[in-house]
C-alpha cells in the first residue's frame, strides 16, 4: 500500500518572481533549516513571527520517509505564532543561496515561499519563509496527535529516521530557549511507541 501521493510537483514561483528587498536577505528557519541551514549566512538571530505556527503537516517521501511508508516533516500553517532562527545573507551570496534552497525546499511546490514579518531583537525584519501549501497531496495538516506519533516512530528516508528529525528540532529549540508543547507531545508519544515490546 502506498502512501499519499506526496511527490507531485504544483507550479511554484521562482526567486526571480518575488518582490525580494535588495541587498542582504533574511530567512526564517522553523525545522531542519536551524540546524541544517546550507547556506552562508553572516548573522543568525532568534526571530518571531505571527500568523503561522510550527506544525508536522508535510508528508515525507524521501528525506524522512518512503513512498510506502512517509513520514512527516514540518511547515508554517495558518494560525498563532512561531519562533524560530532567521539568517543574514550577504547580498553577495543571496542568489546561490535562493538557488539551493529552492533545490532543497521548492522541488514539489509544498512549500510557498513568503516574505513575513518578523520580530528579532530590537528590530523589526522582513524575512523569507517556506510556508505549507495546503493545496498539494503532500499536505497532511493537522493531524492528531497519536497519528503522528505512530508515523514518525516506523519511517526513515535517506536523511535518516524521522524521529530523529524531531529530535534534532526539540534539541535546537531547546537551545535557543524555545519549548514547543505540541513537538513535546509528539515526542512523548513516540517514546511510547518506541518503548513497547
Amino acid at each position: 500500500m502506498t502512501g499519499p501521493a506526496t511527490d507531485t510537483v504544483l507550479p511554484y514561483p521562482q526567486p526571480s518572481e518575488l518582490d525580494l528587498p535588495k541587498g542582504d536577505l533574511w530567512i526564517f528557519g522553523y525545522g531542519s533549516l536551524m540546524w541544517d541551514p546550507g547556506f552562508p549566512h553572516v548573522a543568525s538571530s532568534p526571530a518571531l513571527i505571527y500568523g503561522y505556527h510550527r506544525e508536522l503537516c508535510i508528508y515525507s517521501s524521501r528525506w524522512r520517509g518512503s513512498p510506502q511508508q512517509p513520514g512527516l516533516v514540518l511547515g508554517l500553517d495558518r494560525g498563532g505564532a512561531c519562533r524560530g532562527v532567521a539568517f543574514r545573507i550577504a547580498a553577495t551570496h543571496v542568489v546561490r543561496s535562493l538557488e539551493a534552497l529552492w533545490e532543497r525546499e521548492m522541488r514539489r511546490g509544498v512549500y510557498q515561499p513568503r516574505l513575513l514579518r518578523a520580530r528579532l531583537p530590537g528590530k523589526a525584519a522582513r524575512v523569507l519563509a517556506f510556508v505549507a501549501n495546503p493545496m498539494h497531496p503532500g499536505y497532511a495538516g493537522a493531524l492528531p496527535t497519536e497519528r503522528i506519533a505512530e508515523m514518525i516512530a516506523n519511517c526513515c528516508g535517506d536523511r535518516g529516521p524521522n524521529v530523529e528529525y524531531l529530535a534534532r528540532t526539540i534539541k535546537h529549540l531547546s537551545g535557543i530557549g524555545v519549548q514547543d508543547p505540541h513537538l513535546l507531545r509528539v515526542m512523548a508519544a513516540v517514546r511510547g511507541l518506541l518503548a513497547r515490546p
